[in-house]
């Protein structure tokens, strides 16, 4: 009876033994995946290799060419004297059309040049309508007495005996302004106020209208702006 009970008594004891140790290497080999966030940010080194990748962007579309400074002074001109003949019928037909009001005329005028001038820096459509809408009255007469203004102002001859040589009006377009004397300040007065002046200064470059003939009478451009 005794070793009945004693062979019962281990018997529990074994099976109690086995299963706790079979709980312990149960817990033992479980392992738990490790959460990822799918949302944190790239890392510092991660974003460096991708910048690599992609490489550095075209300088030439992160430079913009500031327009050049005038440093070389150039002989002022004044009136028809010094022009070659087909410069000065060019200007003196843009003057006539400008000082009597006549946009037809001026048309006819635009329509002889061997090639369209210039008027805007942007699509202009028709010159005629497009010089209308520039002007500060509804007649377009403003932008007539600028052109007017503007050809009676002394001119500079630039880029001589090259394909770009030209006559500019007014000179102050291809002219230094810390060498404008005060007479010629006055003069350029007459074309700009002060404070247009200082805009212009803190450029270095005229922005207000100039004209541009070539040397065989084509009329380039009559514009502002850069």
């Amino acid at each position: 009876m005794t070793r009945t009970f004693l062979w019962l008594v281990l018997s529990m004891v074994l099976v109690l033994g086995s299963a706790h140790a079979k709980t312990v290497r149960t817990d033992t080999i479980r392992i738990s995946p490790v959460p990822t966030d799918d949302s944190q940010p790239l890392t510092i080194d991660t974003q460096d290799e991708l910048e690599a990748l992609e490489g550095p962007l075209d300088t030439a579309e992160q430079t913009t060419i500031a327009p050049p400074v005038i440093t070389e002074v150039p002989e002022v001109h004044y009136g028809d004297d010094d022009l070659p003949p087909l410069v000065a019928r060019m200007r003196s037909q843009l003057y006539e059309a400008a000082v009597l009001g006549d946009f037809e005329r001026l048309r006819m005028v635009l329509e002889s040049n061997e090639v369209p001038p210039t008027l805007s820096l942007t699509e202009s459509g028709d010159p005629i309508e497009f010089l209308k809408e520039s002007s500060g009255d509804p007649d377009g007469l403003e932008i007539l007495a600028i052109l007017a203004d503007t050809l009676s102002a002394g001119y500079a001859h630039v880029d001589v005996g090259t394909p770009q040589e030209m006559y500019i009006w007014p000179y102050f377009a291809h002219y230094p302004f810390k060498e404008l004397t005060k007479e010629q300040k006055i003069e350029m007065y007459r074309l700009i106020t002060a404070g247009d002046f200082a805009e212009m200064e803190s450029y270095g470059i005229w922005l207000f209208y100039r004209v541009g003939i070539g040397k065989d009478g084509t009329l380039h451009y009559f514009v502002a702006g850069e």
